[in-house]
């Protein structure tokens, strides 16, 4: 298929200003315009690292999922392993570091599966979604000093069962997952 995404209609920015740079926050307003020549004084957006998910698959068919809080829906949730990109890692590179790091397993086959935006209107970054098929349990967990994970091994059945009754909320995870039993059934 001809790739679709394209620059055309791009805004010109004509300033900016940082509002806030943090670590994992990062914030700005630009003034920018349009291609017909309009102002757009005010807009935000939100500067972060890309990110990466993997759907991990066991040596015997079981999906790989993990259950953390997550503070700004004050919801604890069933999602996939994931993680941010950090500078001089590829893609691949961090997926398979963070599944290592939250849930102690390795190895199997890659491949990349999708590349999302969260939110092109208002966030720089992309969501490198993984398939691993065949990983297997080689350690214990290594989680940073604010990570709560606990690691579940699910039956697929009961993933897609997650997915159908909106128990998976997490929109980067639930679009590679969709895709996953759409293949599997195709």
């Amino acid at each position: 298929m001809k790739n679709t995404i394209t620059e055309d209609k791009k805004w010109k920015i004509l300033s900016t200003e940082y509002l806030v740079k943090r670590p994992w926050l990062t914030a700005r307003r630009d003034v920018a315009e349009l291609p017909d020549g309009r102002i757009n004084h005010e807009y935000y957006v939100l500067e972060y690292p890309d990110w990466v998910n993997i759907i991990a698959i066991t040596k015997d068919g079981k999906i790989v999922m993990e259950r953390q809080y997550r503070h700004a829906l004050g919801n604890t949730c069933y999602e996939l392993p994931c993680g941010v990109i950090e500078k001089g890692e590829t893609p691949l590179e961090a997926a398979k570091r963070e599944l290592l790091e939250e849930t102690g397993f390795a190895g199997g086959e890659w491949q990349e599966w999708m590349t999302l935006s969260p939110n092109p209107a208002t966030s720089t970054n992309l969501a490198h979604s993984f398939l691993a098929v065949g990983v297997e349990k080689v350690s214990g967990q290594h989680l940073d000093a604010t990570e709560d994970i606990d690691v579940y091994i699910l039956e697929p059945d009961y993933v897609r069962e997650l997915l159908q009754n909106n128990q998976i909320l997490q929109a980067l995870m639930a679009a590679p997952l969709w895709k996953y039993f759409y293949d599997k059934d195709v």
